[in-house]
């Protein structure tokens, strides 16, 4: 295990925040996130776990260790038309849909362009364009922190919801997942129920996964800034998922409202129009500022603290709860 001192993170967050890491490693397997783990609980240190910091806010600089999992290697296994692929935690998940895609592997094609490392997915259970990572997960490993032990979770251990997983919960902090298994398939079998991507298609009964692939792609590039020139942490704020009454009043006011009516009876509101209609959408202070092609990505134009970030997110979710009465969360983990 390489160790360093006083890193400078400005690099490995995709907001850009200037913050430093009083340690730093880079672990490339299960023994050297072992000994990485042993310094951090030498010193009594609660380590934090980095994986390719597109969806961070350091709020100050990091007085312990931070870990960064640079696993890599990708597997895989048939099972009839399925091919079961387990990718390390350290993969970049972008470049492992395209990878997969080049094998004729098929289910990842609407979650491409998502920056991040394959590690984070679960976390997060990513989601874009009418596909979740819930629909393609077989299982996740890691190490358990308490038991000092590699496990497997099953898809259904890892609780998968909305922008939600057991490791923002029960596992938080105490599992590490070190590779995630994905199940594909060979038999494209697309998924076009996302309105905006049927429209961008010529041909949307007949497209190939690679067509659908290449226009989501499209539309991700002129919606989304990329973070190398304009810092962000793509979608800051979630969408909001609220009961079916609120709902129902809001829209008898706002009829324009956007809205999608999920399985278990809630409604999940677009906080684009939310933060849009409150009048932020373009809007900049202080060197941070909402998107002007896209209301829920806020850019860290001038290099601004966490702190300064997170002030100017408040001022949004003040607005949009004055408004219409509802609350927006944000997506990035603050540290």
């Amino acid at each position: 295990m390489k160790l360093l001192q006083d890193v400078d993170l400005r690099s490995f967050n995709t907001l850009g925040i200037p913050a430093t890491a009083k340690y730093f490693a880079d672990v490339t397997n299960i023994e050297e996130l072992q000994n990485a783990l042993e310094f951090a609980r030498a010193r009594g240190q609660a380590p934090i776990i980095l994986g390719g910091g597109s969806n961070t806010v350091f709020t100050g600089d990091i007085d312990s260790l931070l870990i960064r999992l640079a696993m890599r290697g990708i597997a895989c296994s048939v099972d009839g038309n399925d091919r079961i692929v387990e990718a390390a935690a350290g993969e970049n998940w972008n470049e492992l849909v395209c990878y997969c895609l080049a094998q004729g592997w098929y289910g990842l094609e609407n979650l491409i362009s998502i920056p991040g490392s394959v590690g984070a997915a679960p976390i997060q259970n990513i989601g874009a364009y009418g596909v979740e990572l819930s629909n393609v997960l077989e299982s996740v490993s890691g190490w358990d922190c308490q038991h000092g032990v590699i496990r497997r979770l099953s898809a259904e251990d890892c609780e998968l919801g909305y922008r939600d997983s057991v490791f923002k919960h029960a596992l938080k902090d105490r599992f590490i997942i070190t590779s995630v298994s994905l199940r594909l398939s060979v038999i494209p079998k697309p998924e076009l129920s996302y309105p905006a991507l049927r429209a961008e298609l010529t041909d949307a009964e007949r497209a190939t996964p690679e067509q659908i692939a290449e226009t989501v792609a499209a539309i991700r590039a002129q919606k989304l800034p990329d973070y190398r020139r304009d810092p962000n942490a793509g979608s800051f704020f979630k969408n909001p998922l609220i009961s079916a009454e609120k709902a129902s009043d809001l829209l008898r006011q706002y009829p324009a409202l956007a809205h999608w009516q999920m399985p278990n009876g809630q409604v999940k509101l677009a906080a684009a129009w939310l933060v849009d209609q409150s009048g932020w959408k373009g809007r900049r202070a202080d060197g941070v500022g909402i998107h002007p092609n896209q209301a829920i990505v806020l850019v860290n134009y001038d290099g601004r603290s966490g702190a300064d970030i997170l002030h100017f997110a408040a001022q949004i979710q003040a607005d949009v709860f004055a408004n219409y009465g509802v609350n927006l969360e944000i997506e990035p983990r603050v540290y």
